[in-house]
């Protein structure tokens, strides 16, 4: 039986509908040395200083930044903002062929993802399916990062849903608890099998 408050289907990209890793381009440049390529990554604080990004921080300031304290590695941290395409394997097929059905099943579908702006634009227009997301809400924009709440709070201000009203897809536990606790109903991301079975469950696509 159809869950009936859900409405709205929020989805973050990087990790559910797109394969995104810096790894993809940094295994590159290391020419497949993954101890020296994350001996790198390690001691650049790459996690963080990438958070910064999707926070709203310029890539030029950031790269910037980072080469002052890191002169040695210049070359490869302006690769990342030189080739940072190179850091998406591509859509993650599976969970992209669940997004039209649930359009058709009466679903609204909004986006919320941990995404620079400006290198989100850069890829905007590849990839057709981001053309079925009524609401697309980037940390970028908004200057806020999930897990925080605030983030959530906005997209639900920006749609006009309560929390109850929308189911939040994410592979991060700590963004889907944030979520939970904030109300919605959600799913913490595994694999496309995975999200298939846990929406039909919910009775929000057929078996």
């Amino acid at each position: 039986m159809r869950a009936q408050r859900v409405r709205a289907i929020v989805v973050d990209f990087g990790g559910v509908l797109i394969d995104w890793n810096p790894r993809y381009l940094y295994r590159k440049l290391f020419r497949g040395n993954d101890t020296a390529m994350e001996s790198f990554l390690a001691e650049i604080g790459f996690t963080e200083w990438n958070q910064q990004q999707d926070a709203g921080r310029a890539f030029s300031l950031a790269v910037t930044e980072l080469v002052k304290r890191f002169p040695s590695y210049a070359d490869l941290i302006q690769a990342y903002d030189e080739r940072w395409e190179e850091s998406i394997a591509g859509p993650l097929q599976g969970t992209v062929d669940l997004l039209l059905p649930l359009q058709q099943a009466g679903l609204e579908l909004h986006g919320l993802s941990n995404w620079s702006s400006e290198k989100f634009a850069a890829v905007r227009t590849k990839y057709a399916f981001f053309q079925l997301f009524a609401t697309i809400l980037l940390s970028g924009d908004v200057k806020l990062i999930k897990p925080d709440p605030r983030i959530f709070e906005a997209l639900l201000e920006r749609i006009g849903r309560s929390a109850g009203e929308c189911l939040f897809i994410d592979d991060s536990e700590e963004n889907i608890s944030t979520a939970r606790s904030l109300g919605f109903e959600t799913i913490r991301f595994e694999s496309p099998d995975q999200l298939r079975r846990e929406l039909q469950h919910r009775g929000l696509l057929p078996r």
